[in-house]
Order: structure tokens, then sequence, then C-alpha cells
């Protein structure tokens, strides 16, 4: 099938409209397009606002989740990822979940001191906690911040099991502490990658490293003994399922020890920021994506049923089940991650000097 391109598709981006706060009462109305659009799809530079929260680990009690504690030092994410299920999350702080959440960034600069506190808290019983289980750990504006990299500092000190996804490998800059980490088994790290396709990423995730630079981000980390697993996620049905035993061999090849992926869910404001985009991105396929999409949910964009919207249901997810089954048995068998230890943590941080 030849992609057909759209002029008004606007490069640079993941969103191309900035969706209504539910939470707002007023709106902006297109009554004059070629004004307001000028208005609300200019390249503006990322902007900043700082967040001064009391608590920065987040318990979460959903079902589907393989982790219950996270941490997540910014909301929203410069990444600009079209599908992503944090978006919504930007409403809460007045935002829309379209272009502001990729150009206003909330930003949390007190987070290693509020997780040092946190671990202690008297009676505390180390869990693993998951960096990144709302936005990206390791998006742009963390090479200046480096907020993250303070977070994993106190990680190290008070020894505490710490798991990681990104899609960034700026993550390499932390490679020193990572190394230490895997040492004493207290990291895992998850890389999401959901295409090889250059044209494909730069419409669907237009800020993020490429797909190559993510293999090879994989193969690095491998290198230096730190677990490392293929987040293949979210698979979209018609536009990137198809890749799921490229990937996997590439990821397997790399050093990954391990693979997982979910499939798209279209929840809340990003049902209406993804069909405008992909209508704009891909017209020749859109409305075969949608019901493909549509088919794995009970023939809805959105799916909030527990052990479900994650993985749908139907022919078309059935296949795509079987399809990364057997891509994994093929290209991992006999592979599995290590498990954290939960022993080493120390509370206090063992008063210990920190060494980096």
């Amino acid at each position: 099938m030849t992609h057909v391109e759209n002029k008004e598709f606007f490069k640079g981006r993941g969103a191309q409209i900035n969706t209504h706060n539910k939470f707002q009462k007023n709106k902006y109305v297109a009554d004059h397009q070629e004004g307001l659009d000028d208005l609300m799809l200019e390249d503006t530079t990322t902007q900043l606002f700082e967040e001064h929260p009391k608590n920065i680990v987040s318990k979460s009690n959903s079902p589907d989740l393989p982790f219950m504690l996270s941490i997540n030092p910014y909301q929203g994410c410069e990444h600009g990822c079209l599908y992503c299920y944090a978006r919504n999350a930007h409403e809460y702080y007045g935002f829309s979940p379209g272009l502001d959440f990729e150009r206003k960034i909330v930003v949390k600069r007190n987070a290693a001191e509020l997780l040092e506190k946190f671990f202690n808290k008297k009676g505390y019983i180390p869990d693993t906690i998951m960096m990144s289980g709302n936005t990206d750990c390791y998006q742009p504006i963390e090479r200046k911040l480096k907020i993250t990299r303070s977070l994993l500092k106190i990680f190290l000190k008070y020894k505490h099991p710490v798991s990681i996804i990104s899609k960034n490998n700026l993550m390499l800059r932390d490679i020193d502490i990572l190394s230490e980490l895997a040492k004493l088994d207290l990291v895992h790290v998850a890389v999401t990658l959901n295409s090889l396709n250059e044209h494909l990423r730069q419409k669907l995730e237009p800020r993020t490293v490429t797909g190559q630079s993510r293999i090879r981000l994989i193969s690095q980390l491998a290198e230096h003994n730190i677990p490392v697993r293929l987040m293949c996620a979210p698979i979209i049905p018609g536009l990137n399922s198809d890749e799921i035993p490229t990937i996997i061999k590439a990821a397997a090849d790399a050093g990954a020890s391990a693979a997982t992926f979910t499939l798209v869910r279209l929840n809340g404001a990003i049902a209406e920021i993804f069909t405008d985009w992909i209508y704009k991105a891909y017209p020749d396929r859109a409305d075969k994506v949608m019901h493909m999409i549509a088919s794995c949910h009970e023939g809805k964009l959105n799916d909030s049923r527990w052990n479900r919207r994650m993985s749908g249901d139907g022919k078309v997810a059935e296949s795509i089940h079987q399809l990364f089954r057997i891509a994994v048995k093929r290209f991992m068998n006999g592979r599995a991650l290590k498990p954290l230890n939960m022993t080493h943590f120390s509370p206090q941080g063992g008063k210990q000097l920190d060494l980096f």
C-alpha cells in the first residue's frame, strides 16, 4: 500500500491538536481555522513548570501492572509519543493532553530529597520501585536537570531495588550508577521499542531516538551486565504489528533477556488525538487501523477492563499474541531476568558518603 502524505500534517510533534481539557469550562473554537491553527500548532519552545510535591512515590492498585510503587520526576513528555496514556494526566495540571503534553513539562526538582525521606520512614519494607510508570524519566530535559540521576544515587546509597523503563539512550550517561546497582541485583531496565521503521517512528514518536539507537542501548546495557528486557509497546494493528518478529530478533541479538508487549488502547482524550493524527499521517490506511484497534476492545477505542485493557481480545488480538509468543520462543527461549534482591536495603543509607 502506498503512503499518501497529507500536507496538513504538523511535523516535529506527535499530537496535531490541543484537545479540550475536560476540567475547564471555556475552550477555543476554530471559527477562523487559518488563524487558530497557526496559534495552536506553532513550534514553540518547551516550557518548564515547577511542582513541589510532598511525596514522590506513588502507589498503584492496578492488577494489570507488575509494580505497585512508581516515581515520575516529570509530568508531560517532550518525546511526544502520539499514543501515550500519560497524556490524560496532563489535564489535572490545567493543560491539554494534546500539544500541551509535549511542550509544557512539569518538573519535580526535589524528587531525590523526597525519596530519601520515603526510605527513612520507620518500619519501611523495601519493594521494587518503577521509574517512569507514567512519563519517561530520561526525556530530553533530563540531560540538563539530572533529576533521574539524583534519584539513582539515592537508590544506590540505600541499596534499594529499582526498575526503569525508557526509550532514550541518555540512560547511558548513568552507566556508572546502573552498573553498581546491577552488581547487587538491584536494577532491571526495560527499553521501549515498537518499530524499526524510521518513517513511522518519526510520525508516531517524533522526538525519540531512532529504533537502531535503542537496539544499541540494549546492547550496551547487556555488555555492562545490566539486566534488560524489550518492551514492545504499544502494538498498533495495521501499523507496526507485522514488525514483532523483527524487533524481538534484533533485541535478542543485542542481548535482551526478556520481552513483553501491550496492545494500544485509546483511553480518554487519546482517542480524539490518535484519530485526528492517523487521518492526517496515514489517510490511506486510517479506516482499517481504527477498525482493527476497536476490534481488540469489544468494538470500542477505549478499554477499561482489568486484565483486558492492555492485552485486548478478539481475533486480531489473538493473532498478535500468537505472533509474539512464537517470536519470543524462537529468539529468546531459555532466557530470563534475574530476580531483584530485596535483602541489601540499608536504612539511613548506611550513613555512607555519596561516591558519585
